[in-house]
């Protein structure tokens, strides 16, 4: 489908909000990894699970649960104090551990860097936080930033386990991470909205498969490959939509991906 004009955008936009009324409800919690974010009362908690559920999301959601509940076990369902804690000697627990290209290597890893993060900022939010800075000082993609300060901690972390972060400076969607963000800065019946360091306003969309071929069908995005520039064009037509809250017609468009 050819590029909507303003005029089609605005007639989309009934359907769309209609469809993120039916999608963006409770019962829609249970089978999305995001149900890890509502199973924990503690913030820190929920930023944790929230950004380890976010980064193992690949493939057929049932998997991805049972891949992120079988991590939680082993952290004994505190992530934040088990982190806090770990030490070297901790990392058996993860030996068998396996999803998609994740190792216990990587696991590893990541739990050092957020352990230094907690040990330094108190929360994932107050890094995050940093990062925004940082990247509003130097004019640059939030998540871009936040890629390259993460592995300062550790710079000998291993290649295999950066790639496990994207970075839209390499022109990735960065998918996952924009969810997670979704998540954590959207207060809604299925967001947490635990943060509060920018406004859903300057969220961008998640764009994974589902989202962008709705999305062509409908003339929102032209690009044909889903990357950094295909989620620019895509989250400029949906502030045509709503600017307050681009990123809540994440739940239309996966709704209707999913379920055509």
């Amino acid at each position: 489908m050819s590029k909507a004009t303003p005029k089609t955008l605005l007639e989309l936009k009934s359907d769309l909000d209609s469809l993120v009324l039916k999608y963006e409800r409770k019962e829609f919690i249970d089978s999305d990894p995001i149900q890890f974010m509502h199973a924990f009362e503690e913030k820190t908690d929920q930023e944790i699970a929230g950004f380890f559920t976010a980064i193992m999301a690949w493939g057929r959601r049932d998997i991805v649960i049972a891949k992120v509940d079988d991590l939680f076990q082993r952290m004994g369902y505190r992530p934040t104090e088990f982190i806090i804690r770990f030490s070297d000697s901790d990392a058996a627990l993860f030996d068998d551990f396996k999803h998609r290209t994740f190792k216990p290597i990587d696991i590893y890893w990541l739990i050092k860097i957020l352990q230094s993060i907690l040990q330094q900022f108190g929360d994932f939010e107050s890094f995050w936080k940093d990062c925004y800075q940082q990247a509003h000082q130097e004019n640059r993609e939030l998540i871009a930033v936040f890629h390259q300060r993460f592995f300062e901690v550790y710079p000998e972390t291993p290649q295999r386990t950066r790639k496990h972060i994207s970075n839209p400076e390499k022109n990735s969607s960065a998918k996952r991470l924009y969810m997670y963000l979704r998540w954590c800065i959207r207060k809604s019946e299925v967001d947490v909205g635990i943060w509060g360091f920018i406004s859903p306003s300057q969220l961008k969309i998640p764009l994974d498969v589902h989202v962008g071929r709705q999305a062509r069908k409908l003339g929102l995005l032209t690009r044909k490959q889903n990357d950094w520039k295909a989620v620019l064009e895509l989250t400029e037509n949906l502030r045509t939509l709503d600017p307050e809250d681009p990123a809540k017609y994440d739940f239309a468009l996966f709704g209707l991906g999913v379920n055509s």
